[in-house]
């Protein structure tokens, strides 16, 4: 029985999915490659960037410890080839929390996170109870088809907007070093380069560079899945970071590995012993004011409830993993293992770990097991120790996997019936919304309120759940009731 658990083929039944430990591997690798920087960026925006502090070197283990055990949960019990990690757009909205409880309570900010890291470990304990008792994918099931069928497009959308809009961020002397410039934004939106070159002054160069990479990666990648290659996606980001590197260094005189330079591989989990493990400051906590506690806590479960049941749905489809009800298989234990992974989260001293919608990236590669997970939390395991050469993949890079995967996401609009108004008008609103928000909760919680709203007006009353009206009550007073 021993044997049987480290069999890959009883384990995770690759046959049945007609997959095989090589390509299984290579998935895991292409969607640890394309969500790696998580494990630098979210201690950056946790601590506001302070680089090498003592909160930051807690935070960094903590994003590899969380995102490690949510991960390889999701391999064991789900058996689906979904990564997770603390979510973007998640950890900004905790770091402004814990900003205004420091000016608020006039207190330091380690000590202001200590206590609203509390937030975090109440929502995942939420997450626990409501997943045994089968509450959260009883919502995910009352999604109206049209929706649920447009969450994979529109997270494509919001992948390819990344790519383009804001993974690539250059800072230059243009302005002072205030403001970043971006790729579609500022160098395709210029008036014309003579024009750019004068916004930025000595940085154009270094985004010329960055938009070459860009797509010198995604035709890497067209071509290799052209000829069906399980690595394309491998292939293209290590082509346009080798090329990145060598332009860095020729072009613009810089060490490319500068920053991984910084970093230590040699992890200290002391330092996250005396700053985050378990250091939950109550007395704080309760300063904070009842009121302010519930309404931030019903904001983290319903955005990370409904961007987590996304995630889900839309990796599904598009990995063709749902029914031919439109549901997925063992939905309730990968809704646990998010859950799961959050309280280890909170208890090591990160904000809300969610389902990855980088995770695409390795389904594409031809995942379609917890093979592909495993081998994706292993890697954030190792990461621990590897920090410097994760911190070696240029954004550029990973840019151009976001907006291959997200053109490949995209397809699945074929299945949407353009002719039906009441289904096209909601579905085109929560793409819009989840691409420019970043958020997919808030983006599905838009797309659920037009859809009811139409139904009513259209006096199509019976084609709305009752679910669907209460998690549309729930949104309507989320959007527009001030507190």
């Amino acid at each position: 029985m021993f044997a049987d658990f480290f069999n890959p083929e009883k384990r995770f039944r690759l046959r049945e999915h007609r997959t095989t430990v090589r390509t299984e591997i290579l998935a895991g690798i292409s969607t640890f490659l394309t969500m790696g920087y998580i494990v630098a960026l979210n201690p950056n925006i946790l601590t506001g960037f302070h680089t090498g502090s003592n909160l930051w070197n807690a935070i960094f283990l903590s994003t590899c410890i969380c995102s490690a055990i949510g991960t390889f949960c999701m391999a064991f019990s789900a058996n689906k080839p979904f990564a997770m990690a603390p979510g973007m757009g998640m950890n900004t909205f905790f770091a402004t929390i814990v900003a205004n409880i420091t000016v608020a309570l006039s207190i330091p900010y380690e000590t202001a996170y200590h206590a609203a890291i509390i937030i975090i470990l109440f929502e995942g304990l939420i997450f626990l109870i409501a997943g045994v008792l089968n509450l959260r994918h009883k919502i995910a099931d009352n999604i109206p088809d049209c929706i649920k069928i447009a969450i994979a497009p529109a997270i494509g959308m919001m992948l390819i907007y990344i790519g383009f809009g804001s993974n690539v961020s250059i800072y230059a002397e243009g302005n002072g070093y205030s403001e970043p410039f971006y790729v579609m934004r500022d160098f395709f939106g210029a008036m014309t380069p003579t024009f750019l070159k004068a916004e930025m002054g000595k940085e154009y160069t270094q985004m010329i560079i960055s938009v070459i990479t860009i797509f010198l990666g995604l035709f890497v990648i067209v071509h290799f899945h052209k000829r069906r290659n399980s690595a394309a996606v491998i292939l293209g980001i290590l082509t346009s970071s080798l090329f990145y590197w060598l332009a860095d260094y020729f072009i613009l005189g810089r060490n490319p590995f500068r920053d991984a330079g910084k970093m230590s591989f040699v992890p200290d989990f002391g330092n996250m012993y005396r700053e985050t493990l378990f250091n939950f400051d109550f007395s704080t906590f309760m300063n904070i004011g009842t009121y302010t506690i519930i309404m931030v806590l019903i904001t983290f479960c319903i955005i990370d409830m409904f961007g987590t049941i996304g995630s889900l749905v839309g990796l599904a489809a598009n990995a063709g993993m749902l029914d031919e009800k439109g549901k997925l298989s063992n939905i309730k234990q990968a809704l646990l293992s998010d859950a799961v992974a959050t309280v280890t989260g909170a208890c090591t001293g990160s904000s809300t770990v969610v389902t990855f919608a980088e995770s695409a990236s390795g389904i594409q590669v031809g995942g379609r097991t917890g093979l592909t997970s495993f081998t994706t939390a292993s890697l954030f395991a190792l990461c621990i120790f590897i920090s410097p050469l994760v911190a070696a993949i240029p954004p550029a890079a990973t840019s151009t996997a976001l907006i291959y995967i997200g053109v490949v996401m995209m397809q699945g609009l074929g299945k949407i019936d353009f002719r039906d108004i009441e289904q096209v008008t909601p579905v085109f609103i929560m793409m819009l919304a989840i691409a420019v928000s970043g958020s997919v909760g808030n983006g599905i919680g838009l797309g659920l309120v037009c859809y009811t709203i139409i139904k009513l007006i259209s006096r199509k009353y019976r084609d709305v759940t009752p679910l669907t009206y209460v998690v549309t009550v729930i949104f309507l007073v989320k959007f527009f009731v001030a507190v």
